[in-house]
């Protein structure tokens, strides 16, 4: 077999900071932490709603007769907002302690 790890890409290989899914994320600025807070938690509303869709589409072939507003009030917006307040708190935290390590350092 063919050695392909020259090929592969390396995502920041000598970054110590914190990561998220393998990507670094200590380095983002105000906006980008902003626009990835807002763009998880949208990530998860959509993804909870879809679900909660499904599951309620299955009870429909049993018989019952669900409300699909309950996909959007009792699982899409809780998981949604969950999501974003823990993705800003996660992103934000690493936002200031690089702000605090780059005041800190010597000039």
């Amino acid at each position: 077999m063919a050695d392909t790890s020259a090929s592969r890409p390396q995502i920041a290989p000598g970054y110590t900071g914190p990561r998220f899914l393998g990507a670094p994320v200590g380095d983002f600025s105000v906006f980008q932490t902003i626009l990835l807070s807002l763009a998880s938690g949208a990530v998860a509303f959509f993804a909870g709603t879809f679900l909660a869709i499904m599951s309620m589409l299955v009870m429909t072939m049993f018989g019952h007769k669900p409300d699909f507003s309950i996909a959007y009030r009792w699982v899409g917006a809780p998981l949604g907002i969950a999501v974003l307040v823990i993705a800003g708190v996660f992103l934000t935290s690493a936002l200031v302690s690089r702000i605090r390590r780059s005041a800190q350092a010597p000039r």
